[in-house]
């Protein structure tokens, strides 16, 4: 079986992230080397769950590890404390132990929660991501934040909390349905937009390909995300500087997402690429950034699918979104911390945004 392998390099905690299809069938084999025990319990979603589990527990069975399962509804409704709640209640209802192996199979929401639940239950467990959407497999399954949102915003409740290995098998995005892989996408483009340009330039080129499910295609959209964000959170764990330049559309998008009670109305890859556009409109206004950048980045995420504009479905008001950014967990000393850009692939850390320029370009995009 052909894959995939990168590293995360963070010493003794250094995991590996293997990317190709068919993982999740050899999935107990490859987890067996980093458990402590021969025993997993398994956390995943209603929608995952007939596609999935089956596979997985026949893997695990192969491998003779020993596992017990919840399946949890789908959906953002999901990561709140209600489901912590629960999910930690059934791990411990289950008799698990310390050295238990807890896995999470599904997409950005399952592994977020489940690796809070790990991270907090008998003061941590191992934990595995098997992430089966694109976003997850580019994004939240790589670089251990996990969290759970709550009425005042997204993730502001959660732990740093790393995996012991994570299985991206591309295969499972086959039965995605078109609008969550165009929302995974809205998150491989980000890291053209942060610092590669000619991963940019190959999206533009490949874009449709990544989305119609060419396999090569997705594997190198995949790898590449997932290398870019390997580097930077070996370089910065806890996000106290370069990380945070992963959240490029994330503080305008969080905000979206806050105003609309985290459903399903925008997904969160949706949310991040109306905020890259946001990020890159603020910029060219501030005269950081050509507009044409910009407009350029606007028309790739339009031509994929993807939303460049706020619903129109409902009224939006620039005052409330400015509210939920100023709840936001990355603001230091009352400041927002921006990501910026001088270009494709010229993206910057900021506190020094001008009310005025940043309220003109919320009103403009809430007209």
């Amino acid at each position: 079986m052909s894959f995939d392998e990168l590293s995360l390099d963070l010493g003794a905690r250094s995991y590996a992230i293997r990317i190709g299809p068919g993982l999740l069938d050899q999935a107990g084999t490859m987890m067996r080397p980093v458990m402590r025990s021969a025993r997993a319990f398994v956390v995943t979603d209603d929608n995952v769950a007939p596609l999935y589990l089956g596979r997985l527990a026949a893997s695990l069975d192969g491998a003779g590890i020993g596992h017990t399962s919840i399946v949890l509804p789908a959906g953002e409704g999901t990561k709140d404390f209600a489901h912590l709640e629960r999910l930690v209640g059934a791990m411990l209802g289950a008799r698990c132990e310390r050295s238990t192996m807890v896995v999470a199979l599904g997409g950005g929401v399952i592994g977020d929660l489940t690796g809070f639940a790990a991270a907090i239950c008998l003061r941590g467990m191992d934990f595995v991501q098997i992430p089966t959407t694109l976003l997850a497999q580019v994004d939240s399954s790589v670089g251990g934040k996990t969290g759970i949102n709550t009425p005042h915003g997204k993730n502001l409740v959660g732990a740093f909390h790393q995996p012991r290995l994570v299985l991206a098998d591309t295969g499972t995005l086959d039965t995605l349905p078109r609008r969550q892989v165009l929302a995974g996408y809205g998150e491989v483009v980000k890291y053209g937009c942060i610092d590669d340009p000619a991963f940019f330039d190959w999206l533009d080129a490949h874009g449709e390909a990544v989305i119609a499910g060419d396999d090569g295609a997705r594997r190198h959209a995949v790898a590449t995300s997932c290398r870019a964000k390997a580097r930077i959170v070996a370089a910065d764990e806890h996000e106290s500087g370069a990380r945070a330049l992963l959240n490029l559309g994330h503080t305008f998008g969080h905000a979206l997402e806050a105003e609309i009670g985290f459903t399903d109305e925008i997904l969160h890859g949706e949310a991040v690429a109306i905020g890259m556009v946001m990020a890159f409109r603020l910029s060219a206004r501030l005269g950081l950034a050509p507009a044409a950048d910009g407009a350029r980045l606007e028309r790739h995420l339009a031509r994929i699918g993807l939303p460049v504009r706020l619903p129109g479905n409902r009224i939006w008001d620039s005052g409330r979104l400015l509210h939920h950014m100023a709840g936001d967990k990355k603001v230091k000393d009352g400041k927002v911390t921006f990501v910026l850009a001088r270009g494709l692939g010229r993206s910057f850390l900021t506190r020094d945004v001008p009310i005025d320029a940043l309220r003109a370009m919320l009103d403009e995009f809430t007209s």
